[in-house]
């Protein structure tokens, strides 16, 4: 596997290195063992898949707040999507910063979202799915997320017309002291 960072502290991108033959191809997608060696958390302990029907659905910026914070390794299985990560660890070098990586059922690729990080995607086409591993499991006390167009973030959507649930439209905008 190749593991590229990106601009939020912590946050790769995962590519898989394919072998390929007649058949087709064969690659890792994980391994406990490459994370690790990366100071990755390779304790993934839940798999959740989202399916969303339409081009244009736009879901997040979610996250779990302390004690229950995740690490996610998000990848697109069908379709293709506009991944979105942003940094709300205060501490950060990259904090209140954002990073975007298109991923899809034909890249393969997948991105490793550290704990602290708010986590959205805007599908971009339809019939998308995306398959999520994280480190915690889901904890409805701890989950909460941040406005996708709040302007303290001014995060580039490629489209602006989007299908969004009331939840997530209706977050609170970020207040940076709380």
């Amino acid at each position: 596997m190749k593991f590229t960072t990106l601009s939020v502290n912590g946050c790769y991108l995962v590519e898989p290195e394919t072998l390929h033959d007649e058949r087709g191809f064969f690659a890792r997608t994980f391994c406990s063992d490459e994370f690790s060696a990366h100071g990755l958390n390779p304790g993934l302990v839940q798999c959740s898949v989202s399916y969303n029907k339409h081009r244009g659905t736009l879901r997040g910026m979610h996250y779990q707040k302390p004690p229950h914070e995740e690490e996610k390794l998000v990848r697109c299985t069908a379709g293709a999507i506009f991944d979105v990560i942003l940094d709300l660890r205060r501490l950060s070098d990259s904090y209140l910063h954002w990073a975007s990586i298109e991923l899809s059922a034909e890249n393969h690729k997948a991105v490793y979202i550290p704990a602290g990080c708010a986590h959205g995607f805007l599908t971009l086409k339809d019939g998308s799915e995306i398959f999520y591993q994280m480190s915690e499991s889901y904890n409805p006390e701890s989950a909460t997320g941040v406005r996708w167009n709040d302007p303290a973030f001014n995060i580039e959507w490629p489209d602006a017309s989007v299908i969004i649930s009331d939840r997530d439209k209706n977050f609170e905008l970020w207040d940076d002291t709380t």
